[in-house]
């Protein structure tokens, strides 16, 4: 069998380890590697690239430790609006959703979208009630709430209400999930789940369901997903450049990727991404004190990590 490859993130802007407990890491943890595990079962019995990625980003969208699905960020009402997208790099075929409020899992809704209809994007009510018609799950917008996501609420409200916004931490702010994946034939794909910022204002949209911004894949080059602040990996057109450094420019996935998060870190934001090569080689670089993440390496072996210390997780 060709070489199998499967990586996540879980968002940059990791919180400082002392403001959790043990208990919450260690299932962060678990649920980084069920997270894995879900995606390797499916390669390893030959399955699509992304299907894998839709399967490690579900099992994200459920946790409660994500911005994405439930434990999603709120708007400044208090109310949650989605996004999500997904890329096959065999065809280059994608599906996106946005500012969507009751779809349970967001990155299916994507997947949707490109494999049953021939759009791209859907944005708001519609897409909702696409997913709908397609037979998605729906919930109600409280499904998605979580005490954490209330406390990060009402804490950049009064930081903000103090003009201290700018000492809110990453964490406080932002939050994506990803995964990339690479198949047996040998085809790459990416997918990418967010609840955008904390706070944010109704309508509000970041990189997360832009391709070529927040996900990019392309068979024999890369697949990436982003994390951080969208508007300036739209700007910057992140995850493609990744691409494209490796395919004009000649350079290798480490030295691609860490060049990307250079120039969007030359903006003074945290960022962070997850990333395989047509090889099999899976790379996350970030910025930030820490970045929820995890690999399958080809020997099937499972690692996760929140911070600098990496997890071996047995195998997959």
């Amino acid at each position: 069998m060709a070489n199998i490859a499967i990586g996540i993130h879980g968002g940059c802007g990791t919180l400082a380890p002392h403001l959790l407990s043990e208990v919450d890491w260690a299932e962060t943890r678990q649920h980084l590697a069920d997270s894995l595990h879900s995606a390797w079962k499916i390669l390893s019995r030959g399955g699509r690239a992304v299907e894998a990625v839709e399967a490690a980003v579900v099992v994200m969208e459920d946790s409660p430790h994500f911005n994405a699905g439930h434990g999603a960020a709120l708007t400044e009402h208090s109310e949650h609006e989605l996004d999500a997208s997904i890329m096959d790099g065999e065809t280059l075929g994608a599906g996106a959703i946005c500012a969507v409020r009751t779809i349970r899992n967001p990155i299916k809704a994507a997947r949707a979208v490109m494999e049953k209809s021939d759009l791209l994007l859907i944005a708001g009510a519609p897409a909702d009630e696409f997913a709908q018609r397609v037979g998605l799950d729906i919930v109600p917008n409280s499904y998605f709430t979580t005490p954490r996501r209330v406390e990060a609420l009402a804490s950049l409200k009064a930081k903000s209400a103090r003009q201290e916004i700018a000492m809110a931490s990453e964490a406080e702010r932002h939050g994506t999930v990803g995964a990339v994946a690479l198949d047996a034939k040998g085809n790459l794909a990416a997918g990418t789940s967010t609840g955008g910022f904390n706070n944010k204002p109704g309508g509000r949209v970041g990189d997360s369901p832009i391709i070529g911004a927040g996900t990019y894949a392309a068979n024999g080059i890369c697949a990436v997903s982003c994390t951080g602040m969208g508007e300036i990996f739209i700007r910057r057109v992140a995850a493609y450049d990744v691409s494209a450094r490796m395919r004009y420019a000649g350079k290798g996935l480490r030295e691609a990727a860490d060049a990307v998060i250079a120039a969007v870190g030359s903006h003074k934001i945290g960022a962070g991404l997850i990333s395989v090569d047509a090889g099999g080689k899976v790379y996350a670089p970030f910025n930030t004190l820490g970045m929820a993440r995890g690999w399958v390496e080809t020997d099937g072996r499972v690692y996760v990590a929140t911070h600098q210390e990496v997890h071996a997780m047995g195998v997959a």
